[in-house]
């Protein structure tokens, strides 16, 4: 690889940042941009070519967020309900042009551990990330509302080995947050001679 090859990517990798929904213009991403970034996803590595992870993409968010408010209410007692909550569920796509929902499909090699699984669906997410950086996007990786809860597999259809790994907000934004770290690099690596 030479230098500028290295600098470019080097740049998207310190540039890309999470950029809440609501940061997001409402502008339309082309499909043909996100299925580029499909296809960088792709080619994540996977150990035993299991290939695990799957996508869902709405090209209507809004469709994808009152599913995911009502899963949300269906999930938590009266108690526990938050209107406040339920209505944020359902407007957090008011702004973004896509929503990819990223699943694990647990592969037939039973030798293959499922974190391993996880952790290449993981890395299929973040090319999708990188990529949409390099693109200009906006990028948000969401678990939080009802993603995790057994309600969003149930309804997404998914196995008992399978897991969705998050909902992939997708737009553009106007200004993106600043990038920092808390820890300094220096004490994150030991270095053995």
């Amino acid at each position: 690889m030479n230098s500028t090859t290295f600098a470019t990517i080097s740049n998207i990798i310190k540039t890309r940042r999470s950029t809440k929904p609501a940061m997001m213009s409402g502008h339309k991403i082309p499909n043909g941009h996100i299925a580029a970034l499909l296809e960088l996803a792709d080619w994540a590595p996977t150990h035993g070519y299991t290939e695990p992870w799957r996508f869902i993409v709405y090209e209507n968010p809004a469709e994808f967020c009152l599913q995911h408010a009502e899963i949300y209410k269906q999930s938590v007692d009266n108690e526990n309900f938050n209107e406040v909550t339920y209505s944020n569920l359902q407007h957090q796509g008011d702004k973004v042009s896509h929503i990819v929902l990223a699943v694990m499909k647990r592969g037939d090699l039973p030798k293959i551990p499922p974190f391993e699984e996880l952790a290449a669906v993981s890395s299929a997410i973040q090319n999708i990330l990188l990529g949409a950086t390099a693109l200009n996007m906006a990028s948000f990786w969401s678990t939080g509302g009802a993603i995790l809860k057994p309600g969003m597999k149930e309804f997404l259809q998914l196995r008992e080995e399978d897991n969705i790994l998050g909902a992939l907000y997708l737009g553009y934004a106007d200004l993106l947050p600043e990038g920092k770290r808390n820890t300094p690099l220096e004490e994150k690596i030991k270095w053995i001679k």
